[in-house]
């Protein structure tokens, strides 16, 4: 049996504690400050109020003030909380986490820092104090997991990725289960790159539903899985391209991290709702406004986060902007309240041209 801290109380974060708790490990579910109601519904019903799945027993919630009391004797922790959370949990945890623990990391996303796009397990590192940067060992998963579904105990496929081949091992040990399975990866940027950036790209694809509810009122009309497929192939060209651009390895995009996270993504969510009212006709900021003041969604903030940087490598000539058509065009709608539907077809009229 082993302990394991969760930091992060969301979906996923609870999520991942279902195959841990079914392999007979002790979990220890801490919510951070933005959790609070959630930890509180679990202390008094035992269920996430988003998952709607009553918790294993032997999952025990912790406020963030509890913290330090979770952390005692512990052997693994996961990090659950969104990408904006990333140096959070690095100042929190630096306090507490000692060589020995390692950090597996569920967390989705992207930084630039004018030079070059960064992976978040290495800004999570960096972000450490500088006495223990070296010295703590980092993994991370990647595919297609949606945290309903494994917290309902079905089937599921994932790649953990790392670059120590026995620390991946061990993990798969840790979390391996009938319903939830797990491969191991050593193309760290391969795996980081794809499932961050299919959150952006499934915002592309989420823009056809919203062109063809707007077309409501055709008795007989067609659905847009031509427009869906076209976008869908697009996007998974491009990521294949930045990942040999930055070192990783192509066929990674035609795995689980890519193809398949991709897919799961276009099938509904945050990133595929934001979307669909960009191909209703709403800028991103109107979208944003009216119908998701409150929410996270990791698409957008990947294009925020991302976009500086991509222009300048394309200013540079590490980039070849014809080979970022769909990108820069998410970008210019998303950053630059473009308008989404004419600058999605005008990305892909661009690439297939002639």
């Amino acid at each position: 049996m082993a302990r394991i801290l969760v930091l992060g109380a969301g979906v996923m974060g609870t999520a991942i504690t279902f195959p841990l708790s079914d392999n007979g490990h002790e979990v220890r579910l801490v919510g951070t400050h933005l959790d609070m109601d959630i930890i509180e519904e679990i202390h008094e019903s035992r269920r996430h109020p988003r998952l709607k799945s009553q918790l294993p027993e032997s999952v025990r919630p912790y406020t963030i003030q509890q913290l330090g009391q979770a952390f005692e004797q512990i052997d693994l922790v996961i990090l659950g909380v969104n990408s904006l959370g990333v140096r959070w949990a690095a100042a929190t945890l630096a306090d507490l986490i000692k060589p020995g623990i390692p950090v597996l990391s569920l967390t989705k996303g992207l930084e630039g820092d004018g030079k070059s796009i960064l992976m978040l397990p290495e800004v999570f590192r960096k972000n450490l104090p500088a006495d223990q940067v070296g010295d703590i060992q980092i993994a991370a998963v990647g595919g297609p997991s949606i945290a309903g579904e494994l917290a309902a105990r079905r089937f599921t496929s994932v790649v953990i990725t790392g670059e120590d081949v026995r620390l991946l091992h061990r993990l798969q040990a840790l979390l391996n289960t009938p319903y939830y399975h797990t491969s191991i990866s050593t193309d760290v940027t391969g795996v980081e790159m794809t499932v961050g950036l299919k959150n952006l790209y499934a915002i592309g694809v989420g823009i056809v539903q919203g062109m063809l509810e707007a077309e409501d009122g055709l008795a007989d009309r067609d659905a847009m899985h031509n427009l869906a497929g076209a976008l869908f192939t697009r996007s998974i060209e491009e990521m294949a391209y930045l990942v040999e651009v930055n070192g990783g390895r192509r066929e990674t995009v035609y795995s689980l991290p890519g193809v398949g996270d991709l897919y799961v993504t276009c099938q509904g969510g945050r990133n595929s709702r934001i979307g669909c009212y960009l191909g209703l006709g709403l800028t991103y900021q109107e979208a944003r406004e009216k119908y998701m003041p409150d929410e996270t969604v990791e698409g957008v903030e990947l294009a925020f986060a991302i976009r500086e940087t991509v222009d300048l490598m394309i200013n540079k000539g590490q980039l070849e902007p014809g080979r970022l058509s769909l990108l820069r065009s998410l970008l210019d709608i998303v950053c630059h309240q473009a308008p989404a539907v004419s600058t999605l077809i005008d990305s892909l009229l661009f690439q297939y041209s002639g």
